[in-house]
């Protein structure tokens, strides 16, 4: 499991604060009445987070006041990170932040399958038995059955193998499978017993000119089976055109560097029918499909009274609607079709509360607190109208004590409770549900099947408000929250999480023994509620010695933290082993790690995650010391080349000069850097003379697309989207006779297993005759590639290119990717710069 290396520490704007209540103007209740007089729902599918078209997400959920949501089957684990150091788990939940983060300016609604974003595919193939088909399809088909889509939408075209990544293929064969079996109760069904089956009415593709071989193709394309829809159109009650709103959804995908800039003016969108009946309106989705209230059983007397309460909305006095707003809340609590009654209940409460500008919140006194634990409760009740209303009691869930109130709200008059709560002991950590299990590479292991396609784990410590508006009993249900006073910004919510009495973290993810030298590991303990004592143990590893047996720590306050140091002494030969420290207070054993990130655009996030490390011991010899390292779009080789032994300076590329750089041994550029560092626009002469001069110059892959210079290397050298997906790919020694396959470690196709998600991407197609290609591999089925590690002499020293992954196998303790990163360093230390033996060049 990923661990961060450092925890980053930025302030939480208001917009993104998890739990902050909302604050509905006149416009946005009145939209929010639209949304309540729609009965119709869209579900957008695609593969990963930024899949999503968030142009139709905003227009069907803002113009046509839709039900939207969107499908997106995996978390993105398998991406890269353009704001830190997290990638796999860690990166899947900031992505799925994110989402949320998207959704919440879009008005849409997320979910997610168990599938796992295992890395690029390249065809659907490989990716739906990596995924294992059958579960992934079940989860679609729960999704359609939970969310009852009158419409799906399709991102992808199922018909395009080998044209795109085998995740996007993938998620359309398996909506399109999912569109026909979620109405059939033979399909999976104990799931149809306990959701119901649903039949969507449309299935569509979402096509444009992007999935021809040209605007002229699309232009020429038979168009019969479209829908068109102009989705610039502009809103009034919120001041932007939907593009614009889509572009501000859009850019919440920030660990991908999609930010965007708003546009308006028309913009066209196009649908292709797959399934269903064509509409006879070209521009109407729903034609054909009843979205009115007459739709449910039951539903006309409802509609009747809401048809009334947009007509007559008064934007200065919105509580005016609120008499006829409980009315038709009474009603909905009476309809038979249980879906549209939990769907319009929870709306109607967040309207008639927001009309009455009635403020409800119950926040804790701390932002964390254990099983067991009893925390005070702050509760605030106020009512701002003339509406009579009353705070009849208040419970606590989920164990359900209540509390009378029989508290009269008047007009703009506070009411201000604090009660003590004590946290269920058999309750669950606020960890995100998915990672509680150790899964595939493929697949999640979700245990609770309640649970699977949510975006996050439901919080289970809320507090109900019964209030009586017009003899109608309404309850108003809140997530227990946390809230601080910061000296810059002021009210700052965090969320309010349940996690262990003590948290157990080691201080590095992997550590490499590279010579016969013991190691020290430092192990933190952390108390998570006050007066915790006990032992921390090492456990014992087969082959490797560790001392001393356990360390005491005695009475720690919560929050209080100490520190210990084990000694490892790795065996003699080389090996990998896990290393997982456990506390054990009470008789009880505690080994998972509390970790948090937190950054400006998604709610600070917590988790509970397994506390393993990785022990390498590695046969690796090395030459120079001091290492160079421009940071890229954010890994972890620094500290990995730490690790054996090399002293890393950061450098920052507005100050590169030769003379600068002329103490280090080598320059390692970080991955993506020509992506993402406008600077080294600028610094391509003082790396290259650097190299002139007798240093060895690393660039890691960078994308073929987006690079501040074309200029990457001293001789031809063009980048392409070639890449090797399969981790065991065979690989073929192109030069074997070449140092950096010799020295000073011998590098033999054993340095080349156990890799992990990938060979490595981006390859170069084309190189001058200057380079000399190492190595060889290929995906099965496809032609050799041989741009993965690419080496020239420049004057007295080495430039270096390599796709290979190396940002990702160092974290996953790869002890070839140490050896032969190794080598790449060491080339041309303390011997004369190497002959070459190959020269093929493309």
């Amino acid at each position: 499991m990923r661990k961060l290396f450092c925890l980053f520490l930025f302030f939480i704007t208001a917009l993104v604060q998890a739990q902050k209540p909302e604050k509905l103007s006149s416009s946005e209740i009145y939209s929010e009445i639209e949304k309540l007089n729609f009965l119709g729902s869209v579900l957008y599918v695609a593969a990963h987070p930024d899949d999503e078209n968030t142009k139709l997400i905003s227009y069907f959920s803002n113009e046509l006041d839709a039900r939207t949501a969107y499908l997106s089957l995996t978390r993105g684990d398998g991406g890269q990170n353009l704001i830190g150091p997290q990638l796999r788990e860690l990166l899947g939940v900031i992505r799925t932040q994110e989402l949320l983060a998207a959704r919440k300016i879009d008005g849409g609604e997320q979910f997610f399958t168990r599938a796992n974003d295992f890395g690029y595919s390249k065809t659907p193939e490989e990716t739906l038995n990596i995924w294992n088909e059958e579960e992934v399809l079940k989860d679609v088909v729960r999704t359609i059955r939970s969310f009852k889509p009158d419409i799906i939408i399709n991102r992808f075209d199922a018909n395009s193998a080998g044209e795109t990544h085998g995740h996007h293929t993938s998620s359309a064969i398996l909506s399109s499978r999912a569109f026909d079996l979620a109405g059939k109760k033979s399909a999976y069904p104990m799931q149809a017993e306990k959701l119901r089956t649903w039949q969507p009415k449309k299935l569509f593709f979402n096509t444009s000119p992007w999935f021809y071989d040209s605007q002229e193709a699309f232009d020429a394309a038979d168009k019969s089976h479209f829908l068109t829809f102009d989705t610039g159109v502009y809103f009034p009650l919120k001041g932007m055109s939907n593009t614009e709103i889509a572009s501000l959804s859009r850019s919440q995908h920030q660990s991908q560097g999609f930010g965007s800039t708003g546009t308006r003016g028309s913009a066209a969108e196009y649908i292709e029918l797959l399934k269903g009946e064509h509409p006879k309106n070209n521009k109407d989705i729903f034609h054909g499909i009843n979205t009115t209230w007459t739709r449910v059983p039951g539903g006309k007397e409802i509609g009747e009274i809401l048809a009334g309460v947009e007509k007559n909305f008064d934007f200065e006095n919105p509580a005016a609607s609120v008499p006829d707003l409980v009315k038709a809340y009474r009603l909905i609590q009476n309809l038979e079709d249980q879906h549209w009654r939990e769907i319009k209940s929870e709306q109607i409460k967040t309207i008639i509360a927001a009309s009455l500008g009635l403020y409800l919140e119950a926040v804790a006194g701390s932002s964390l607190a254990t099983p067991g634990e009893e925390i005070k409760l702050n509760l605030e009740a106020i009512n701002r109208s003339d509406i009579p209303a009353e705070l009849v009691s208040i419970k606590l869930s989920p164990t359900g004590r209540e509390i009378p109130a029989n508290l009269s709200l008047t007009n703009n008059t506070p009411s201000a409770e604090e009660v003590n709560f004590t946290i269920p002991e058999n309750i669950n950590f606020t960890s995100p549900y998915w990672l509680n299990e150790e899964g595939s590479l493929g697949m999640y292991k979700v245990e609770n099947k309640d649970l699977t396609g949510l975006p996050e784990t439901p919080q289970e410590l809320k507090v109900e408000f019964m209030v009586r508006i017009n003899d109608e009993h309404i309850p108003f249900e809140r997530d227990i929250t946390y809230k601080f006073n910061d000296p810059v910004a002021g009210e700052t919510y965090r969320p309010f999480e349940v996690v262990p009495a003590v948290s157990v973290t080691v201080g590095t993810e992997v550590m490499v023994f590279a010579n016969g030298a013991p190691g020290k590991i430092p192990v933190t303990v952390k108390a998570m509620k006050n007066n915790i004592s006990g032992i921390l143990e090492p456990g014992k590893i087969s082959g490797w010695k560790i001392s001393p047996e356990n360390h005491i720590f005695n009475t720690l306050r919560k929050g209080e933290e100490l520190t210990f140091t084990f000694e490892v002494h790795p065996p003699a030969v080389q090996d990998k082993v896990t290393f997982n420290p456990v506390a054990v207070v009470n008789e009880t054993e505690y080994s998972k790690t509390v970790l948090q990130m937190d950054y400006p655009h998604i709610p600070l996030q917590t988790l509970v995650l397994p506390n393993k490390t990785q022990l390498v011991k590695l046969d690796i010899q090395k030459r120079g010391n001091l290492i160079g390292y421009i940071p890229g779009a954010g890994d972890v080789v620094p500290q990995a080349l730490e690790q054996i032994g090399y002293s890393v300076d950061m450098v920052d590329p507005a100050y590169i000069s030769a003379s600068s750089l002329a103490k280090y041994d080598a320059v390692v550029v970080g991955i993506r850097a020509y992506n993402t560092v406008e600077e080294l626009r600028h610094r391509q002469a003082a790396l290259f003379e650097f190299v002139e001069q007798g240093g060895n110059l690393i660039l890691q892959y960078n994308t073929s697309r987006g690079l501040v210079t074309e200029e990457l290397a001293p001789y031809k050298l063009q980048l392409s989207r070639d890449r090797v997906t399969d981790e065991n790919a065979e690989v073929s020694f192109l030069a074997p006779n070449h140092p950096i396959l010799n020295t000073p470690n011998k590098i033999t196709s054993k340095d080349f297993e156990r890799w992990v998600q990938e060979r490595g991407l981006y390859f170069p197609d084309r190189w001058g005759k200057e380079f000399t290609p190492i190595l060889a591999m290929n995906d099965k089925g496809e032609t050799s590639k041989k741009g993965s590690l690419l080496v020239a002499p420049y004057g007295k020293g080495n430039f270096i290119y390599t796709g290979l992954s190396f940002f990702r196998e160092f974290p996953a303790g790869v002890p070839g990717a140490f050896r032969l990163f190794a080598n790449m360093i060491s080339l041309g230390k303390n011997k004369p710069a190497p002959s070459k033996d190959n020269h093929n060049s493309n």
